[in-house]
């Protein structure tokens, strides 16, 4: 598995992937018109996950953040996160931060375990099912 900024090639299986992993995906149109901000976690012509980081002044987001149900629990989402925070500190940014559903307990164990802290928490945030999002921030 390597890790590569997202090409063409990778824009059909990553909109497959969304549909699997969120219950709102984007939009086909929506990956390719932001296909520069994702990273792929590709292994021979499988998408096995990716992430999706925006970046304004020095500040940045991870976006989203999924990986294929078959290849969880294999490192996957951890390289992907290791690779963003990588890409923050080479762009020297002040900090990264990303919302997660409150119910999320693996993804908000990994960013803990990352040096991710809880910044704050917006009331009903996700829709399908309704949800709290907690935010989460780490400081480059």
């Amino acid at each position: 598995m390597e890790i590569v900024n997202a090409g063409p090639e990778h824009t059909g299986r990553i909109a497959a992937l969304e549909g699997l992993c969120f219950a709102e995906p984007w939009p086909p149109e929506v990956i390719v018109r932001l296909r520069e901000r994702f990273l792929v976690a590709a292994e021979e012509d499988a998408v096995l996950g990716y992430a999706v980081l925006s970046t304004v002044l020095d500040e940045a987001s991870l976006d989203k953040i999924a990986v294929a149900p078959e290849s969880r629990r294999r490192g996957i989402g951890q390289a992907l996160l290791d690779a963003v925070i990588a890409r923050c500190r080479a762009q020297d940014m002040s900090f990264l931060t990303l919302e997660v559903r409150a119910s999320n307990q693996a993804a908000i164990g990994l960013y803990e375990k990352n040096g991710f802290a809880v910044a704050g928490r917006r009331k009903n945030y996700y829709e399908k099912p309704r949800e709290d999002a907690i935010i989460m921030t780490l400081v480059m």
